[in-house]
Order: structure tokens, then sequence, then C-alpha cells
């Protein structure tokens, strides 16, 4: 599969996002499914956090890639070229997690923005992109995040407490929402393989899975180079990314479905980014 074109990189910064149908093959997205349905280390290493809204949604966080399947998709040129485009040069792997949104009980996510978290991490510009790669159909009824199309133009907006989340400030967000010509909410719906490349800045969200399907996804979130943070936190400074071939996610899935201890998990007992302490250092997810 081909980068990001350069019609895509204008549409990720003029909406704050673009949608690359079909970005990994069926077969390639099946490893990854396969691997994360059957990971028991990645369900053993999974915490829940609060909506605030009466349900919980579990994911798991890791900030090294490691050599396994979950390293060969955030490694693999296609990805990692792709957010070099986005981003304007060389790029490194800031952290990778997989949402656990169960059929019935996944919680909802508070409109945020990923930069609204960063920026306490000593990230001094919002030079990072997440992708969020579909494992499973991504629907309204199963809770597919939601986007504010231009939002990432009004800069980084307060944070506040919202059950174990950390979200936008409601007054500014519900100011953004009475101007639909200028910031229109969008539903990204989703098949397996597609993946969504977002702006730190763009406000995002995704509602309970009140579905009898899961929607399970995992998020690569990219920091430039030229932007290493200015101080140690939870998540990396600099490291230079190890890239690989695309075909790498094929030759690794053959072998191996998981990768397990092949990653830096991060554990609610170890690291404050695994639960909200307050809400400067509640971790961002969709």
């Amino acid at each position: 599969m081909p980068i990001l074109t350069d019609a895509d990189v204008r549409d990720y910064h003029d909406a704050g996002f673009v949608l690359s149908r079909g970005f990994y093959t069926k077969p390639e997205i099946d490893v990854l499914y396969r691997g994360a349905k059957a990971d028991s280390e990645l369900d053993k290493r999974s915490f829940g956090r609060a909506d605030g809204e009466g349900g919980v949604v579990r994911l798991s966080l890791w900030n090294q890639p490691g050599d396994g399947v979950y390293g060969m998709f955030a490694r693999c040129e296609r990805i990692v070229r792709s957010c070099e485009k986005l981003l304007g040069g060389e790029v490194y792997h800031y952290h990778s997690k997989m949402i656990l949104k169960d059929a019935k009980v996944g919680g909802a996510w508070a409109w945020h923005q990923d930069y609204g978290y960063w920026y306490q991490n000593g990230v001094l510009q919002p030079l990072l992109a997440s992708v969020f790669i579909a494992v499973d159909p991504c629907t309204k009824r199963n809770g597919c995040l939601q986007v504010l199309r231009n939002s990432h133009h009004c800069g980084r907006i307060h944070h506040v407490l919202t059950g174990d989340q950390a979200g936008a400030d409601r007054e500014h967000v519900e100011a953004l929402r009475q101007r639909p010509e200028q910031f229109p909410l969008e539903y990204v719906e989703m098949e397996p393989g597609d993946a969504l490349f977002f702006h730190a800045n763009l406000l995002h969200r995704s509602d309970q899975n009140t579905s009898d399907d899961p929607r399970w996804s995992m998020i690569c979130c990219y920091n430039a180079a030229r932007n290493d943070p200015y101080k140690d936190s939870h998540h990396p400074r600099y490291t230079p990314l190890k890239v690989v071939p695309d075909a790498a996610i094929l030759e690794v899935g053959v072998k191996r479905f998981a990768d397990g201890g092949d990653v830096a998990w991060l554990e609610d007992r170890k690291d404050h980014s695994a639960r909200a302490l307050d809400a400067t250092e509640a971790e961002p997810d969709a």
C-alpha cells in the first residue's frame, strides 16, 4: 500500500484529519485481529477508565513498539513515512495503545484533544499525530470515533476531569458545537484495516458501545523528532525509530500472533498515565 498522498496531507492540515480506507490489507489486519483477541498479556495488562456516564473503557498502553506484530504495524514504512509527511520530518514512536471497547459494556470518551494532555509532558508544540487503526468495524452503534472538523485550528483548549477522564472544557466545546458550519461534527465509520490520521489538537470523542459488536482499535502515536520534550515523563523523549519494510507485518504474523513481552507495558500500579490522578495526568484515548 502507498503512503499518504500530497492531497491527503493537505486534507489533514485543512480539516485536522484524513481517513485512509484499506490502509492495511485484509491479510495484515487479520494478523492484528487474531493477535490482539488471543493475547492474554494484552488482556491482563488492560485497565478500565470510568467515563462519567456509568460506563468503563478498557485499554492497554506501551511506549516501545517491540519486534512483534504490534511493533510491525507501528514501525512499518507505510505508517512512519506517512506521519513524516504530515509532520514535516523525522518522527519517533511516542506510544501505542489498544482500545478494548467491548460489546454492551464499552464506555464513552469525553471530547478531548490529545495535546491537551501531552502538553503536560514537556512537549512544546502540537507536532504529534495519532493513527487510529480499526481492528473491528467501527459504527455509530458500537461507538465509532466522532470528530469536530477544523477544531485543531482553535489551538489547545483547557481540560478538566470528567469521571476518570480529562475532557476539554465543556463550555468551549459547546460554543464550537453551536457553529456547525465552521466545525461540523462527523462520525468516522470505519472497516477493519482503515486508518484515521488525526492532529494532536483535533477535538474527538466516542459514545458508549450499546451494541452486540465489540469495537477494538489500535492507536499509534508519533512525535516529531525536532519536538523532543524538554523534560522526562511517562512517555519517551526522542528515541530513533527502527523502520521496517511493510512486508514485515505478515512475516512476523506467520510466526506469532502477539508480541506480549516485546513491548514495555504501562501498568496502573507503575505509571500515572494509566489512571487519572488529575486533569493534567490523564491519558487521552478515543
